[in-house]
């Protein structure tokens, strides 16, 4: 690639970097896209011996390009997301790849039309996992940030998602446990 293409794309995903996430850490501060996706990468990586069967290249690329239409529209929580978001997302991916030189341009189409499809165990292991890796924030972020459906919607976000492996099943069954637990040692009283 050229330098200053390579240049000129980072500079668009920069965004990233920029553009927050419903979700705080537990620092106090807002989550960025980018330090979601740099996270899911890691769980990804972290299930090799679960999943020896998956192109760990393939996932690790899918896990760090899945929010790169966030760059252009910024995130919008899962909660609130209609089908208009999702276009605009699209429209927004398509826009961001075509700065792109062909052979990039046509490995990440492909990757996003895999993601999409939820056809390879790739692609259905990194929406579960992205789904999960957002309830783990939450359940680090302090409660006080929660909105008050994120009570419920902790504890059944992404249930579809996981049901395709038992290991992604017991991932979401811990996770639900310590949302649990969290909610039921540190709900504000009203």
């Amino acid at each position: 690639m050229e330098h200053k293409k390579l240049i000129e794309f980072l500079g668009i995903i920069e965004k990233l970097k920029c553009n927050t996430r419903h979700c705080w850490t537990c620092g106090g501060r807002q989550e960025s896209v980018a330090e979601h996706c740099f996270r899911l990468s890691v769980m990804a990586m972290l299930c090799r011996d679960e999943y020896p069967h998956i192109d760990m290249l393939k996932l690790l690329k899918m896990c760090l390009i899945h929010d790169f239409g966030e760059a252009l529209t910024g995130d919008v929580p899962a909660f609130y997301k209609t089908k208009h978001h999702e276009l605009e997302e699209n429209r927004a991916i398509s826009k961001l790849l075509q700065t792109l030189p062909d052979n990039y341009r046509e490995e990440l189409s492909a990757l996003f039309c895999e993601l999409k499809e939820l056809k390879t165990d790739e692609a259905k292991l990194c929406k579960a996992l992205d789904k999960m890796e957002t309830l783990i924030s939450h359940n680090e972020s302090p409660l006080d940030t929660w909105l008050e459906l994120e009570y419920e919607k902790n504890l059944t976000y992404g249930a579809e998602n996981v049901e395709w492996s038992e290991w992604t099943k017991q991932l979401k069954q811990q996770i639900k446990k310590d949302s649990l637990e969290k909610i039921n040692s540190n709900k504000p009283r009203k």
